[in-house]
C-alpha cells in the first residue's frame, strides 16, 4: 500500500493497524470471518470504478462487458452452491436483500411474521425502528422458556390467528436448526410467503452442515460474508417466478449502480464455496462450536439451550455476577473479541446495551485452522477472565496465550479452511 501510505498516511496506518488487531486477536463475533486474499484482490480492483445499472446484458451504460462477465459468474455460482432456480447478486447487504423481498410481495400496513429480536431474531425481521418494523403490522414469535428452542407449536397459533401475508425463518443469535419444512407447513396453512434469512448460516448451508431452505422457501436471502466468508454484501435467492420482481425491485426500486468490485469478490468466494476445504471448514466450525459450548457447561456456565447445533451459541451470566458489556469488554482487554447479547426471557436485563448474555461464534478461528482443541483452550481463557474481570495478572497470562494463539494459527495460512494465501 505504498500509495495509499505516501498519499494519505492517516488512513494507511489506521489499515495497517487494523491488520495487526485482526492478525493477534482471538476473533469470537459470529458474524465476521475472514475472507480470502483472493476476495479481496477482487473487492479491491479497477471494477469499483464502473457504472453498471441494470443488469447482465441489460444495462444503461456503455463499457460494462467485463463487469457482465463477473456478474454472470457469481448468479450461476450462486445457483450451482444453493440448488436455486434464481439468484440476484446486486444487494448490497442482507438488510437491501430482505427490503426487496419484502417490497416486492407485501404492501405497507400487511402483516409480518418473524423472530423476536430478544430471542435471537433480527433488525429487519420487525425490530420497530427498522424499515420493517415502521411499514408493516408485526407479530413475533420466540423460543421456549424452559428449552430455548424455538416453540413452533406457538408460531403455529400466532399464524392461525393474525394471518401474516409472510412468516420469516432466520436469526443472528439462535443456535439451533431451523425447522424449514415446518415454516413451510405453517405458512402454507395460512396462505403466507415463506422467506428464509440466512444470513449466519449460509456457509454452513452451502458446505453442507446444515440443511437448506431452499426446496421449502419462496425466498432466501443471506448477507455474503459470515460463514460464507466472501465480502461484505447481500443475495437473494427465489423460485423463477419471482424472479422478474425481485430484480425489478433491487433495481431500479431500492437501489441504483450495484457494487461491481463487490460482485467480483463474490462470485471468487462463491469459487471457493464449491471447494472441499470451504465443506471441511463448515463441519469444523460446528464441531468447534460444540466442543467451546460443552466446556463452558462444565464449568458450571448457563448455555442457552443447553448448546448448539450451528456456529454460535449463547452464555446466560446471570449467575455469574457479571453483565454482557463487562464482559465483553474485559475480554477485549485480554485480546478476545466477541459482543454482548441480549438473551430470551432477560427480566434483568436493563436495556439491549446492557444485556446480560455474551455471544460466541467459530467462523474465524476455525478459518484460521483451529480445532476443537484449540476451542477447548479459548474457552478456559475466557473463564479465567470472567471469574477475576479486574485482575491485570490474569489478562496479561491470557493475553500471552492467546499470542501464542495466533502465532500458531496465522490469520492468512494455506490449511484445511484458507483457499488463498
Amino acid at each position: 500500500m505504498i500509495t495509499l501510505k505516501n498519499d494519505d498516511p492517516e488512513v494507511w496506518r489506521a489499515i495497517q493497524d487494523e491488520i495487526e488487531r485482526q492478525k493477534n486477536t482471538i476473533d469470537l463475533i459470529a458474524s465476521e470471518n475472514t475472507c480470502s486474499i483472493a476476495v479481496q484482490e477482487a473487492q479491491g480492483s479497477s471494477m469499483t470504478n464502473k457504472y453498471a445499472e441494470g443488469y447482465a446484458g441489460r444495462r444503461w451504460y456503455a463499457g460494462c462487458g467485463n463487469v457482465d462477465t463477473v456478474e454472470r459468474l457469481a448468479v450461476e455460482r450462486a445457483k450451482q452452491i444453493f440448488g436455486a432456480e434464481h439468484a440476484n447478486v446486486q444487494p448490497h447487504a442482507g438488510s437491501q436483500a430482505n427490503m426487496a423481498v419484502c417490497f416486492s410481495v407485501l404492501k405497507p400496513g400487511d402483516r409480518m411474521l418473524g423472530m423476536d429480536l430478544s430471542h435471537g431474531g433480527h433488525l429487519t425481521h420487525g425490530f420497530k425502528k427498522n424499515f420493517s418494523g415502521m411499514m408493516y403490522e408485526i407479530t413475533h414469535y420466540g423460543v421456549k422458556k424452559d428449552t430455548g428452542y424455538i416453540d413452533y407449536d406457538e408460531l403455529r397459533n400466532i399464524a392461525l390467528k393474525t394471518k401474516p401475508h409472510i412468516i420469516i425463518a432466520g436469526a443472528s443469535a439462535y443456535p439451533r436448526i431451523l425447522d424449514f419444512p415446518r415454516f413451510r407447513k405453517i405458512a402454507d396453512e395460512v396462505g403466507a410467503y415463506f422467506m428464509a434469512d440466512i444470513a449466519h448460516i449460509a456457509g454452513l448451508i452451502a458446505g453442507g452442515a446444515h440443511p437448506s431452505p431452499v426446496p421449502y422457501a419462496d425466498f432466501v436471502t443471506t448477507t455474503t460474508h459470515k460463514t460464507l466468508r466472501g465480502p461484505r454484501g447481500g443475495l437473494i435467492l427465489c423460485k423463477s417466478k419471482y424472479a422478474k420482481k425481485i430484480d425489478s425491485v433491487v433495481f431500479p426500486g431500492i437501489q441504483g449502480g450495484p457494487f461491481m468490485h463487490v460482485i467480483a469478490a463474490k462470485a471468487v468466494a462463491f469459487k471457493e464455496a464449491m471447494t472441499e476445504e470451504f465443506k471441511q471448514c463448515q463441519h469444523q466450525t460446528v464441531k468447534n462450536a460444540r466442543a467451546m459450548a460443552q466446556e463452558f457447561v462444565k464449568r458450571g456456565y448457563n448455555i442457552v439451550s443447553g448448546g448448539t447445533d450451528n456456529h454460535l451459541f449463547l452464555i446466560d451470566l446471570r449467575n455469574k455476577g457479571i453483565t454482557g458489556k463487562e464482559a465483553q469488554l474485559s475480554l477485549e482487554a485480554a485480546d478476545i473479541i466477541l459482543n454482548r447479547n441480549t438473551i430470551p426471557f432477560d427480566e434483568m436485563g436493563a436495556s439491549a446495551n446492557e444485556p446480560n448474555g455474551i455471544r460466541i461464534g467459530t467462523p474465524t478461528i476455525t478459518s484460521r485452522g483451529m480445532k476443537e482443541a484449540d476451542a477447548v483452550k479459548i474457552a478456559d481463557c475466557i473463564d479465567k477472565i470472567l471469574s477475576q474481570p479486574h485482575d491485570m495478572q490474569t489478562k496479561e497470562a491470557v493475553r500471552k496465550t492467546i499470542r501464542d494463539l495466533c502465532s500458531q494459527y496465522p490469520l492468512y495460512k494455506e490449511n484445511a479452511c484458507q483457499t488463498s494465501k
